[in-house]
């Protein structure tokens, strides 16, 4: 399959933190979720890609070519929300529309008036009387009308309601349904996740954990169950992550199917994304109240 996107031993030092040989691929005609939490350095890896920020070391690809040398031509198919939007609250979305339409070659104004009235956005109005809902809304219906091959999007849906959630992880599971465009998406939310992502790709103190198939994330971990004189018996070298209170315990494993005949007297359940994060981040025990 090929990729779209794809990086290569990625660095970034900073005093007080390092994206440390950051690297993901992200097939083309999927989408990806990049996920960590706060200050893991979902953001700072996005800039990287971006060419915001430079990198100390490895490689950045986009569509084949070198984020660097070709960044113009790159930039002219990426599109990209951030969590707070980057226009200026002076303007209405209807000049928005006319200045985009020189920024983007291929920006299209049907399109985007599509997406306004499909959000019920008034174009005739400054941005700054809009609701964070409705600038979020707005960013995302820019970035999707000129075409963008990747869509890079940074917490969209935070702090959102739920039906403003939902109308917009619709849309970008429309956007790529040819195939032919694809979305790295940054959040913490992990149920928006479960819903869209085709892949998972967590990041924790700027390494990455993993980066896999989702489906095959959630057939192949699970959470195994017992009491607490149970956990004396589990085999400890199968264990990714535990926690423990006055009921029992809870362990993070993997290979969820083989490991119910290796434990037979024991609750085995499914583990959901935001387990895996958690259990996986901790590494050992996980605190619990």
């Amino acid at each position: 399959m090929e990729n779209i996107l794809e990086l290569k031993n990625v660095c970034k030092t900073y005093k007080d933190f390092r994206l440390d040989n950051v690297s993901f691929e992200l097939p083309k005609g999927t989408i990806m979720g990049f996920v960590g939490e706060n200050g893991a350095g979902k953001t700072t890896t996005l800039k990287a890609i971006l060419n915001v920020i430079h990198c100390n070391s490895g490689v950045v690809t986009v569509f084949g070519c070198d984020h660097i040398k070709e960044e113009q031509r790159i930039k002219e198919d990426l599109g990209v929300v951030f969590d707070e939007s980057n226009f200026s609250e002076a303007l209405n979305a209807r000049e928005i529309g006319q200045i985009l339409q020189h920024v983007y070659k291929r920006f299209d104004k049907k399109v985007f008036y599509t997406y306004l009235k499909k959000f019920d956005l008034p174009d005739n109005k400054k941005i700054k009387s809009f609701s964070r809902g409705m600038k979020m809304k707005l960013s995302a219906a820019a970035a999707m009308s000129h075409d963008a091959k990747l869509l890079i999007l940074d917490e969209p849906t935070s702090g959102l309601d739920p039906i403003a959630r939902h109308e917009i992880l619709d849309m970008f599971l429309e956007y790529i349904e040819d195939g032919e465009h694809s979305i790295l998406f940054s959040s913490h939310i992990t149920g928006d996740l479960e819903k869209i992502c085709d892949y998972i790709t967590f990041i924790h103190k700027g390494k990455i954990l993993l980066s896999e198939e989702k489906d095959l994330l959630l057939e192949h971990y699970g959470m195994l169950k017992g009491g607490k004189e149970e956990f004396s018996v589990v085999d400890k070298s199968d264990v990714l992550g535990y926690s423990m209170n006055h009921f029992g315990f809870s362990a993070l494993i993997k290979d969820r199917e083989t490991k119910k005949s290796k434990y037979p007297s024991m609750v085995i359940d499914k583990a959901s994304i935001e387990d895996i994060m958690v259990f996986l981040a901790e590494g050992e025990e996980v605190c619990v109240d």
